[in-house]
């Protein structure tokens, strides 16, 4: 066991403090990381705040790990010491179901993935995130991190790169296709980047154009306000994709009408609150509404080749240790572009 220095949530709603933490022994197959960043993702401050229901306490959040490799088990042929590698939103499954066997282990059917943080381990321990000076992780749940990425700007990536990766890839957006990507936010920015990466139009739809100037140099083509009733009216029947990166209740009735025949709308953001649609939405013109959930480990190495290969970064706000619980109040208040990443040399 290794005792780590760590910010972790005492209980439900409680501001994070410093801490300190047991990390296991390397395993025959484990890889041992020295974290240098983590990203502050959303769903950290849902799930420390008990948003999304009953969760494990004391909780150190963080499933946007990027750091270097400082030991390795003796089984271990993917990485060594000194490598650039990743660490996101699960670091193990059942490792035997369909799913899991086709690269698809987000979707584990024999038990479910184990998160990186509020989990319980095969060995019976609580998870604990990347909110951490280190980490210890199976290497079949660990990413390179390539050369073109620096860490701090790869960090988001782990979860909001791969959460706008998956389906924007699963739904085929490229040349030809009409992309929306409602919010820009940490995710929605990321959605942004990569939709116009592959080639995509892209429109971002927000409630308002204070953003505008961003969301273009960002890629978009086009910006739209969603609180003027005019956009509904402009872009009916408009696009192929839509992607919602927003954690809050949507007028669903009102977004299905931009797609056109066959389009799909997809969510990536949970809120809190039940949604309500009416089926007549997706009725008329065989629209879709589906969503996904971040990707499998095969899937998230290839994001993390792509975002290289295009330069895409996230773009981020690097912060110490003790703003974390500040960081956490301005995610809230959307004033954030576009994600908070965590020094962890600060912890």
């Amino acid at each position: 066991m290794t005792t780590v220095a760590a910010y972790a949530a005492p209980a439900a709603k409680a501001p994070l403090e410093r801490t300190t933490i047991e990390r296991r022994a390397v395993g025959e197959f484990d890889v041992l990381i020295d974290i240098q960043f983590a990203g502050i993702c959303h769903s950290d401050i849902h799930q420390a705040r008990e948003g999304w229901g009953t969760a494990i306490f004391p909780m150190v959040p963080g499933h946007e790990i990027a750091g270097v490799v400082s030991e390795v088990g003796p089984g271990v042929t993917k990485y060594a010491v000194g490598d650039r590698v990743g660490v996101g939103c699960m670091v193990d499954s059942c490792r035997e179901c369909d799913n899991c066997r086709a690269g698809l282990q987000q979707y584990c059917t024999g038990g479910g993935p184990t998160w990186t943080y509020n989990a319980v381990g095969k060995d019976g321990q609580p998870t604990y995130g990347g909110y951490a000076q280190k980490v210890v992780v199976d290497e079949n749940y660990v990413v390179r991190i390539p050369d073109g990425l620096s860490l701090d700007v790869a960090a988001p990536l782990l979860c909001a790169g791969i959460t706008t990766y998956s389906p924007l890839k699963y739904w085929s957006a490229g040349p030809g296709k009409k992309v929306a990507v409602v919010g820009l936010g940490g995710l929605g920015h990321m959605g942004v980047k990569i939709a116009a990466a592959l080639g995509a139009e892209v429109t971002v739809l927000s409630q308002s154009l204070r953003k505008k100037d961003d969301g273009l140099k960002l890629g978009a083509t086009h910006y739209r306000a969603t609180s003027d009733p005019k956009t509904f009216e402009d872009l009916k029947g408009t696009f192929d994709i839509i992607l919602n990166t927003v954690s809050a209740p949507l007028d669903f009735r009102a977004y299905l009408s931009l797609l056109r025949t066959e389009g799909a709308m997809v969510n990536v953001g949970l809120p809190e609150e039940p949604v309500q649609i009416l089926l007549s939405s997706v009725f008329g013109n065989r629209r879709v509404l589906t969503s996904s959930n971040i990707g499998g480990i095969p899937e998230t190495q290839e994001m993390l080749d792509f975002c290289a290969e295009h330069n895409l970064g996230a773009e981020i706000e690097l912060i110490r240790a003790d703003q974390i619980n500040e960081a956490y109040e301005r995610v809230d208040n959307s004033d954030v572009r576009y994600r908070f990443v965590i020094d962890t040399a600060t912890i």
